[in-house]
């Protein structure tokens, strides 16, 4: 089987998911293309080259919708022979597309493709497509699948995290991401965003709160209390989890991760491309895949994903240098490293969701290039990736430099 190669990864800033937000201006597809453009520029690729775009998205609707992978590729002035394919698995679609680029190559079937995603959260609300997910009661009610807010308070109650435990995983996320941008870790795969007349418009992410403290997030009320205990989704949780007797809602705004705006591109190719290329291969595909979980819980996929992965790579959590686990919730994390035992100056290392954003269909692509960026500034060898994925799933990619 061929090897599967990263050869460079660029992304966006994150701009608030907002009206106001920087980046509400810039439609998707041409937010994606800027990524697509920078890879190309980068690297002076000859696009002619690419045998795939592939693109998460998570709200493929509106804007986003009918393939903005392809309208990607246009938007991006790419040649006419490069496809493009929209994928969607929920948070995990941007890895996930990363991990589909891999496996084309992998397979013999692509020697050079991208992987990455898109997500317009001021543009293209969460839940405005609709599905199953939320009309659908027959699918909903059998598999006791509640509202994600929930399912993370049930982590928190199930596992013994108390809120001033998430509230201080959100303050360090908070302090490392701030940190990591004043120390310019950032500076090899952010790209400034410009508007349609070439004008900077972004260049930091815009959602990060260094001033935040234990103060100001204890003044934060449960955000998802009222469904739980009103609208009856606690209940609907203690039937599979009765041992509980009931569940205590820790999460709120401030330790969970933020709405906004961003794209990522990840350039996946053989050995062989990238020495005609004359690119440097950056680091190894190891190992990658999805799993799925418990639904009503939904958020404990990162765990199990990462041990199936290492399994296959014989390797395990102790030959992993740096891990990046999305920052969903705080209790997401704080389960991973738990059930892992990992410590946490390991994991999100220069912050993560809850400090700069959660693009969606774009973070998975996001996560790949800070963890290889910080494994090549620290000189270390190997790093993972995993996000929890709605629905009760895990996606997940394990690399090694080369």
């Amino acid at each position: 089987m061929t090897e599967a190669y990263i050869l460079d990864t660029v992304r966006t800033p994150r701009g608030r998911g907002r009206a106001n937000g920087a980046l509400h201006e810039v439609a998707p597809a041409r937010l994606a293309a800027q990524v697509l453009q920078q890879i190309r520029d980068r690297n002076r690729l000859d696009t002619a080259l690419v045998n795939d775009v592939i693109l998460g998205c998570a709200e493929p609707a509106l804007e986003q919708a009918s393939n903005i992978g392809k309208a990607a590729v246009f938007a991006a002035g790419y040649d006419h022979t490069v496809p493009g394919v929209q994928l969607n698995r929920f948070c995990g679609s941007g890895l996930e597309a990363c991990n589909f680029a891999s496996a084309l190559v992998k397979s013999g079937q692509a020697e050079l493709a991208i992987g990455g995603g898109v997500e317009s959260m001021s543009r293209v609300p969460m839940f405005v497509g609709g599905g199953p997910w939320i009309t659908d009661p027959q699918i909903t009610i059998p598999n006791r699948i509640v509202p994600q807010g929930v399912s993370a308070d049930l982590i928190a109650s199930l596992y013994g995290f108390s809120r001033h435990d998430v509230d201080s995983y959100a303050v360090e996320s908070q302090r490392r991401a701030a940190a990591a941008w004043a120390e310019g870790r950032f500076a090899k795969s952010v790209v400034p965003v410009r508007d349609m007349n070439g004008v900077e418009i972004l260049a930091q992410d815009e959602h990060v709160r260094a001033d935040t403290t234990m103060d100001t997030l204890a003044k934060l009320e449960a955000s998802f209390s009222v469904q739980g205990e009103k609208m009856g989704f606690d209940a609907m949780a203690l039937q599979r989890y009765p041992e509980l007797g009931a569940i205590t809602h820790v999460h709120h705004a401030g330790n969970s991760s933020g709405i906004v705006d961003g794209a990522s591109a990840v350039l996946i190719g053989s050995r062989e491309m990238a020495d005609r290329l004359g690119l440097k291969p950056r680091a190894r595909v190891v190992s990658f895949g999805t799993i799925g979980s418990e639904p009503t819980i939904m958020l404990t996929g990162p765990a199990p994903a990462a041990e199936a992965a290492l399994k296959r790579a014989r390797m395990s959590a102790g030959d992993i240098d740096l891990f990046e686990c999305n920052e969903a919730f705080a209790a997401v994390v704080l389960r991973f490293m738990q059930a892992l035992r990992v410590p946490h100056d390991k994991v999100n290392v220069n912050g993560g969701a809850i400090a700069m954003g959660h693009p969606l269909g774009a973070t998975g692509g996001m996560l790949l290039g800070t963890l290889l960026d910080e494994l090549e500034r620290r000189d270390l060898s190997t790093g993972l990736v995993t996000l929890c994925v709605g629905g009760g799933m895990g996606s997940v990619m394990v690399i090694e430099r080369v």
